[in-house]
């Protein structure tokens, strides 16, 4: 199985609608961890659920142990679920459910990868849509963030920042672009992120719309959702992301730029690889043995 894509000179935009992967538009069903797909297992011996899913149920070890030896800075790893039947796929998704971060990644096919991390934090669902000419691709990921959204960032984005003319009534853009060029060229890779925050800093209409076409929109939109909400879309310029923090009423509480690798807060932490192997672990005591 191929995990990525290759770059295509006349690519374009992307019309991108932002779908769990557990989305099924026929009959409405959301992928969020369900009370219904518990009480299913709940009420059927783990020898019958053995004989029912038994690829799943050599699948889900082989995970558990991935989650525990996995790191964040670690590479990622992939298990392709083509060898689950339908039914196996469907409960594996619905015993995962949807965690707090989801999004969408363009690819220069025109194809979308919709990618949404399980209520195990660190374990990723991955879903490739197919076209004419090539199937849709499911997998599982463990690691900080899947090798999909890495690889956009830097394939599929600009490598330098194009200062141009300042416009009319300009305040502080042209500072600003100066500066995400200069720590754009200052980083290296596993190095903190430079942030630039919005909040503090004077900027008009005239500042964001320029800084806004300078940087372009770029093919990576997450989605991390908590006590608030998160916004971390990837600009069209490598390295340069727009991070927004909104709070339970979608008020936007926090406006920043992050330079660096994808934002601390969209990734698994060393902690969580940890605890998801343990949660792990006790769906397959509670509902598989």
């Amino acid at each position: 199985m191929r995990v990525g894509y290759c770059s295509a000179d006349d690519g374009d935009d992307v019309a991108m609608t932002l779908l769990p992967v557990g989305h099924d538009e026929a009959d409405g069903r959301r992928g969020l961890t369900r009370a219904g797909a518990v009480a299913a297992l709940s009420t059927k011996s783990g020898a019958e659920l053995t004989r029912q899913c038994p690829r799943l149920l050599a699948l889900l070890p082989r995970l558990a142990a991935a989650l525990a030896a996995q790191r964040a800075a670690a590479p990622t790893q992939v298990f392709a679920l083509d060898e689950l039947s339908e039914a196996e796929r469907d409960l594996l998704v619905d015993v995962l459910g949807e965690g707090e971060v989801g999004g969408i990644v363009a690819l220069p096919d025109r194809r979308v990868a919709q990618i949404q991390e399980s209520v195990l934090a660190g374990l990723w669902l991955i879903r490739i849509e197919g076209d004419a000419a090539q199937p849709q691709i499911e997998y599982v990921e463990i690691g900080a963030i899947p090798q999909l959204v890495r690889r956009a960032a830097q394939d599929f984005t600009m490598s330098d920042v194009a200062l141009g003319a300042a416009p009319a009534d300009a305040m502080n853009v042209m500072p600003v672009l100066a500066e995400i060029r200069e720590r754009k060229a200052a980083h290296r890779p596993g190095a903190p992120s430079h942030v630039i925050n919005f909040t503090l800093l004077p900027m008009n209409a005239v500042d964001m719309a320029h800084l806004q076409a300078t940087l372009g929109n770029g093919p990576i939109q997450l989605h991390s959702r908590g006590y608030g909400s998160c916004r971390v879309l990837a600009t069209a310029t490598r390295d340069v992301w727009s991070v927004q923090f909104l709070n339970a009423m979608d008020t936007m509480i926090l406006d920043t730029l992050e330079i660096g690798e994808v934002p601390a807060a969209a990734c698994a932490a060393d902690e969580d690889f940890q605890d998801s192997a343990e949660r792990l672990r006790e769906i397959i005591e509670a509902y598989f043995e």
